[in-house]
Order: C-alpha cells, then structure tokens, then sequence
C-alpha cells in the first residue's frame, strides 16, 4: 500500500493526512471525518485534476509528498444531530481482555465442560441464564456465614450459581462448572449417584436438576418486592404462579351433602401431560390442570374417586413448562420416553386457563396489544410500500397519499370548482403516529391496578418463547440434553433501546456453542428419539411503552 503524506486546509486549521493512493475519495472524505467532524456528503475537496467524488481513485490525482489541499464544509446544524468524534478512544477487539471482549454485543457466550454426564446440569444452567432479573439478584446475593446455616459458604449453592455466572460472562471459551456440581451433589445426594453400567456418574434428568436448583434459589435469593416493604423470595416473584383449584367428589349422592373444597396453592411449572390426543402444547396443559384423586367421602362413608380442577389465579413474568414425557417401565426398571410429537408456540396465550378473575383484567390488555401490533405493522408496510413507489418498484396508484386527499371548494367567476388536494407523506406519517401513541397510552390505562404493581407478574397473559431444555434418546437414564436460548437484541448506541431482534438462537451443546434460526426451534416437537422439547422457559412480553419502545 502506497500512502502520500499531503496537508488538508480546513477553517484555518492544517491537518496532515496520509492518502492511501489505492483507496477511493470515499476513504478519503471519511479520513477527513475522523479529524473535522464535517459528514462526507457535506465537504468539498478543492484539489487539482477533478472533482472528487466517492468512488474516484486517489490515484487520478498524482500527489505530491506536503501538497496541499483545501477543503469546505461544516457540520450539520439547525436542530440536526451533530455527528462528531468519540469522547473515548476507540478500542478495537484484538486490544480488549477476554473479559471486555465477551461482555460485547453479540459475542458468543461461554459454553460449559461436560464432566461426565453432566449435560443435564449444563443445559440448565444455560436455560436459567437466560434470566437477567436472576443474573442480576445473584450479583447482589451475600451467603450467610457458616454458622447460621450449618453449610459451608463454598458449598452454598446459590452462591456458586452467583460465581459461575460471573465467570461466564468474563469468557467466550468453555467454563468448568466443578464447583457448582459439587455443590449440588452436596445439598441432593442423588445427583451423584454413580453409573451402573459403568464407572462415572450416572446421568439425571434435567427437569430434575431445574426443580431442585430453583428450589434452592427459593429458600436463598431474596429481592425487594416493593421501595415501602420487605424483600421477598426472588422466585416467588418471578417464576411462581397460582392455581385456584375446586375438588369435587363425583359420586352425584354425594354431592349434595358435600361442599366443594376450594384452595390456592402455588406452582413452579405448568406440566404438560401427553397422552394418545395430546397434538399441541396446549392439550397437554389442559390436560395437567384437570386431574383423578382417591379420598375418603365423608358422606358416602367410603373412599371414592374426585375431580380436581384448577384454574390459574396468577401468572409469573416468567413461565416454565414441563413436558411430562418420562415414566418408569417396570420391564426394564427404567424411566421410558413418551415420543410423541408435540407442537408449541412461540408465543404462548394462557389467557382461558386463569379464572374468571384473573381473565377479566388480562383479555382487555392482551386484545389491546393485538390491535397496536396491526397498527405498527400496517405502518411499517405502508411506508415500506411508499418506498418502493418512490424508487419506481410499484405502480403510483397504490401509494398511500390517496387515501388523504381531501376536497376543497374555490369560487372563480361565479363558479365553484372543486378541487383536490392531498396530504403530504409526513403529514400522514404524523397522523398515524398520533394515533398508535394515543392507542398505546390506552393500553397501558386499561392494565388493572393489582398487577401494575406487580412487576413480577404477566399483565397481558402473552408469553414469548426464551428458552428450550431439549433430549435425545429413548431414557432418561441416558440419551443427551441440550438447550436453545434465544439471542438477545443488541442495544442501539444512538437511542439507547433496544434493536428488533432477529429471530436467531444460541445453541449450547456443553462445551459447543453455535447459532442457529428459529427452523430449529421447530424441529423440536418430537416425534422420535432425536432432540425434542423437555421445558420451555416463557417470557411475559413486553408491552409497548407510550414513548413507542417496549417496556
């Protein structure tokens, strides 16, 4: 590469810059950026032999070593955004610690060494990663001292979950989750039960190990449930439901002298329980909030059969669900897969699942954020459309502007002459913008007050897909877990919000870690003993704010 020093004359000041001779005018223009804050379109290089445009070579011009060049322009003004030069210097890549070069949008996170069977713990710790309330909790969590508790703080779970994630936020490579394991072998002995088939430990299930991890966290993590009150149970807050459940006997003689026994009780996890008519999810789910108990009549004075139906009176911001596709084979005395292919959504409605209560202040939300959706996309395609009429791709009748016209009336000699006029395209941009934020201040107007107050909760009953625990195989004794955790958009530097995601996922194979597109996400219904679903993790999503971002 040639370069020729040469000197830039700008508002009185001298800048000497080094023109790469095989470079463009476009290359040069943004050199001169870098050093006067002028945008490339607005300068104008005086230099002998041309004009130079963007895509003329340097080359054309000849220069000579100190020849000196004037250049004109300014920074745009008048209310614009004044692009300028970084505050802090630019530090590239190749000069950041492995720390700082993770903690980078859209670098690949770190995956997890498989110490032997352990993919069923290494898949969901990845899944519960995906929580940043939980990330951020354990930043803040401080074990108790040894004698308080009688364990260890080295052995404190919910400690070593705080330190491994730390650890593998600092680093794209794979992190050896030793001393979590340990600690989990500790506090349930059954995770290290040993192989029989084998030397090594046994493999676990992975709903297993998630149930007992967030059981922990249950007893451990505490976070503030409100400025004015008392901390809480951060998984109370975030991930625990509520069913209100009625048992009735079925035995219609009973009946009559028995009341039906209502209660509310609290649940991790929605089950999902497959049988010969389960296609979808939902079938499933219905099906685990209905269910067959045996227990004493007092009336009849025998032990008979009652139904037990529940419906959710509380709906967590983040839902897991259970696929219940294992159950012990006494031929084998192992726990058999139920291979049946079930279809879910990306994005979950649960709305006729709650009760009558709870519905009543979710439908009037979730119908809302449906209606500010279309409008959103309607706009987006009208001005996609407007596009391509401008750039000659569409016939000019199908542009917007027409359905703005309006008629106005002139007198001229008497006479009355109408006329048509037509609003501009800003003027239309104005007005439906108007009209999605006054449909988005309505929206958050129509949130019941109980749960506006609780950021815990899902105030629409719309959940979005975050997280898969998937198996392979035909056991739960054996086979091989994986997760998928959906990326997270990058956040705009400009405008401080997030971007719209792309759609694209993380997949965590232990130690591999490789993106992939939603298709995949889609192949995992089952239907054999390649990869299929186990636990999904849902988010409650978003609600549009008024100022147009997402809450």
């Amino acid at each position: 590469m040639a370069t020729i020093p040469v000197v830039v004359k700008h508002q009185g000041t001298k800048y000497n810059v080094e023109v790469d001779t095989e470079s463009t005018g476009e290359i040069f223009k943004f050199q001169l950026y870098s050093l006067t804050g002028v945008e490339p379109a607005r300068q104008k290089i005086l230099i002998k032999g041309g004009q130079l445009k963007d895509d003329t070579p340097m080359s054309k011009f000849a220069l000579k070593s100190g020849q000196q060049l004037m250049m004109l322009g300014t920074p745009e003004k008048n209310g614009k955004e004044v692009l300028s030069r970084p505050k802090e210097k630019i530090k590239f890549l190749e000069d950041m610690t492995e720390a700082e070069a993770a903690q980078q949008e859209g670098a690949i996170p770190a995956g997890l060494t498989n110490l032997g069977n352990t993919c069923y713990l290494n898949s969901t710790l990845q899944a519960l990663r995906a929580i940043p309330e939980l990330n951020n909790a354990l930043v803040k969590y401080e074990p108790p001292r040894a004698g308080a508790t009688g364990v260890m703080p080295q052995l404190d779970l919910t400690r070593q979950l705080r330190d491994l994630y730390k650890y593998m936020s600092e680093t794209q490579e794979a992190y050896n989750p030793l001393a979590f394991l340990a600690a989990l072998r500790r506090a349930f002995p059954q995770f290290a039960e040993r192989s029989r088939t084998g030397e090594g430990y046994a493999q676990q299930d992975a709903e297993e190990a998630w149930s007992q991890i967030v059981s922990q966290l249950r007893q451990n993590l505490r976070v503030k449930d409100a400025p004015d009150s008392g901390d809480a149970s951060f998984i109370d807050k975030y991930m625990a439901g509520e069913f209100t459940s009625e048992l009735v006997c079925d035995e219609p003689a009973a009946r009559e002298g028995e009341k039906a026994v209502v209660s509310k009780d609290k649940f991790l996890k929605l089950n999902c329980h497959i049988d010969s008519n389960t296609n979808h999810l939902r079938d499933g789910i219905a099906n685990g909030l209905s269910e067959k108990l045996e227990k004493r009549s007092e009336v009849l004075g025998i032990d008979t059969m009652y139904t037990k139906t529940s419906k959710i009176s509380r709906l967590p911001k983040y839902l897991t669900v259970h696929f219940v596709r294992f159950f012990w084979k006494r031929e084998t005395q192992k726990k058999a897969k139920i291979m049946r292919k079930v279809t879910f959504p990306h994005e979950l409605d649960l709305v006729e699942f709650c009760d009558d209560k709870l519905k009543g202040a979710l439908v009037p939300v979730r119908d809302k954020v449906r209606e500010v959706r279309k409008d959103e996309e309607d706009i987006e395609r009208a001005r996609k459309r407007r596009k391509r009429n401008a750039a000659g791709e569409e016939p000019e009748e199908d542009a917007p502007g027409g359905k703005g016209k309006k008629k106005d009336e002139k007198k001229a000699n008497g006479d009355v002459e109408m006329t048509e006029t037509y609003k501009t395209d800003a003027e239309i941009d104005a007005e439906r913008d108007a009209a999605l934020l006054a449909s988005k201040k309505e929206l958050h107007a129509l949130i019941n007050p109980d749960l506006a107050n609780d950021d815990g909760a899902n105030q629409s009953g719309l959940y979005e897909l975050r997280g898969v625990v998937t198996h392979q195989g035909a056991s739960a004794d054996s086979g091989h877990y994986t997760a998928y955790v959906k990326k997270t958009a990058p956040v705009d530097v400009k405008t401080g919000k997030r971007k719209e995601e792309d759609g694209k996922w993380w997949w965590f194979n232990d130690d591999k870690v490789s993106e992939v597109t939603s298709d995949k996400i889609e192949a995992l219904a089952g239907g054999g003993e390649s990869h299929s679903a186990l636990i999904l993790l849902y988010r409650a999503i978003p609600l549009p704010s008024a100022e147009g971002t997402m809450d």
